[in-house]
C-alpha cells in the first residue's frame, strides 16, 4: 500500500509565525516532520502550506511542497478542504495516489514515531478501519459534565437526560476519550476515497475510527504552550 505523510501548517494564526517557533532549537513543525521522516512505513512526505516560510523549513527536512491556496488558509477554513486539494496535487503533481495518509499537524510537537508507526500497522493488520486516531482519556471534562448558556442566560446541559441520574463523580461515568491534534492516520479507500459519510465532526476519517490511546498530547496556541512543549521534549525525546 501507498502510504504518504501530509503535513499541515498555514501562515495565518493569531500568533505569528507559529509553526516555526523555535522549541528545543528547532522550528515547531520539525518535530512532527521528524517523526514522520523516521516511520519504517513512509514513503512520501508533503507539506501544505499558504506560507512561503513553512514550506521552505519543511522543504528542508525533506518535504516536498503543496502551496495551499489563501482560501484554504483561512482561520475558517475545514482540514478536509486541505485534504482534498492535497491529494489532488500529489497526483496531478507527483503521479501519486495513496492508499493510507498520516496527517500531520505542524503546531504540535506532542508526538512520536512509534505511535505512528503503531497506528499504521493497526490498518495493515485490518483493512476495514477507516482510521487510527490518538486520544487521551479525560473524565474530568465528560460530555456529561458540559453545559451550555441558553437564551434566558442561564446554565443547562448540552444533553436530555431524561430522569436519567448522572453521578457527579467523574469516576462514575463512563470514561470518554478525545482525538488529540498531532497526527491522523486516514485508510483513505475507507474515508475520504469512501462515498459513505463518516462520523461528524471530522467526517472524513469514516466510520471505524480506532483509537490509540496515549496519555498526553496537546498543540501551541500561545507562549505557555511553547514551554510546556519544550518540557515534553526533554522529557519524552531529550529535546529532539
Amino acid at each position: 500500500m501507498k502510504i504518504v505523510s501530509l503535513l499541515t501548517a498555514r501562515g495565518n494564526n493569531t500568533m505569528k509565525d507559529k509553526n516555526i517557533r523555535e522549541v528545543a532549537g528547532h522550528p515547531l513543525l520539525y518535530f512532527p516532520a521528524i517523526a514522520a521522516k523516521n516511520s519504517k512505513y513512509i514513503s512520501d512526505f508533503f507539506v501544505s502550506s499558504d506560507d512561503e516560510k513553512i514550506l521552505d523549513v519543511a522543504h528542508n527536512i525533506g518535504y516536498c511542497r503543496i502551496k495551499r491556496p489563501l482560501e484554504l488558509a483561512q482561520p475558517d477554513s475545514q482540514h478536509i478542504d486541505c485534504i482534498y486539494h492535497a491529494l489532488e496535487m500529489m497526483k496531478k503533481s507527483y503521479n501519486i495516489i495513496p492508499d493510507i495518509m498520516v496527517v500531520l499537524l505542524g503546531n504540535s510537537a506532542t508526538i512520536k514515531t512509534e505511535w505512528i508507526d503503531n497506528s499504521i500497522s493497526l490498518i495493515l493488520d485490518n483493512k476495514d478501519i477507516s482510521a487510527v486516531v490518538p486520544v487521551i482519556q479525560d473524565n474530568d471534562h465528560h460530555p456529561y459534565r458540559a453545559k451550555k448558556i441558553n437564551t434566558n442566560g442561564f446554565l443547562e446541559p448540552f444533553f436530555d437526560f431524561k430522569g436519567q441520574k448522572v453521578s457527579t463523580n467523574r469516576q462514575d461515568l463512563e470514561p470518554s476519550y478525545f482525538l488529540c491534534h498531532n497526527f491522523w492516520v486516514l485508510n483513505l479507500n475507507k474515508s475520504i476515497y469512501s462515498k459513505e459519510t463518516g462520523q461528524a465532526p471530522w467526517s472524513f476519517m469514516g466510520n471505524k475510527i480506532r483509537p490509540y490511546i496515549v496519555e498526553e498530547s496537546f498543540d501551541v496556541h500561545d507562549e505557555n504552550d511553547l514551554i510546556r512543549t519544550e518540557k515534553w521534549l526533554f522529557e519524552n525525546r531529550g529535546g529532539g
